[in-house]
């Protein structure tokens, strides 16, 4: 993503607290370095998919006779399921308007390991194969991806979409007008006080 933008709005023009929303930390800050054609939220759940897909090959290989078409027809359903996810994040994002929220990566990212591990488990006979052990690995293994983008990704690619389009994501912010008015009110009751002592030295005089 370019730095600096025609209009004037660039990330050198945001204050710390900003740039680091906007960028994020670890993952996202890799992110947003991509072009944002790249970076589409749709395209990094689509990612996140062949991610997971390729680690499911070796239990594939393993485990079926007929593994590959298997395995092609699964990994295109979960492609297309996280991509179609994070196209759904970015449309919600878009329509709330909403700022990013900090995932919990203690909790989110063993999630993938272990979905792996109980369906590894599960096709190799070491653990029960049934509808609730199915739904509860191709769950722990799908929901991670999805849920960083539609808490962290999507929100900050719409900021940096904002801010290559040379706009402010941050002038509307309720908190900031907030504060403002708080700032404001604190410089109006200081002059209210001002002219309450001024007057009181005027009455001594």
């Amino acid at each position: 993503m370019a730095e600096d933008s025609p209009r004037g709005v660039s990330m050198a023009s945001l204050d710390d607290s900003q740039r680091e929303m906007v960028t994020g930390g670890g993952l996202s800050s890799r992110f947003s370095k991509l072009p944002l054609w790249l970076s589409h939220p749709s395209n990094i759940g689509a990612f996140y998919g062949l991610l997971v897909s390729l680690a499911l090959l070796l239990p594939y290989i393993m485990t079926e006779e007929f593994w590959f078409a298997l395995w092609l027809l699964h990994a295109s359903l979960l492609i297309f399921a996280t991509a179609f996810l994070g196209l759904f994040s970015r449309l919600v994002t878009a329509f709330t308007g909403r700022m990013p929220i900090a995932v919990n990566r203690k909790v989110l990212y063993p999630m993938p390991f272990i979905g792996f591990a109980l369906f590894t488990l599960i096709h190799t006979d070491l653990l029960v194969n049934n509808t609730v052990t199915q739904y509860l690995a191709w769950g722990l293994l799908m929901i991670p991806g999805p849920l960083y983008i539609h808490l962290s990704w999507a929100p900050r690619w719409r900021l940096l979409c904002m801010i290559e389009d040379g706009n402010n994501p941050f002038k509307d912010m309720p908190a900031k007008e907030y504060l403002e008015q708080q700032e404001e009110d604190i410089a109006s009751d200081d002059s209210d006080l001002i002219e309450v002592v001024e007057s009181f030295e005027s009455e001594e005089e």
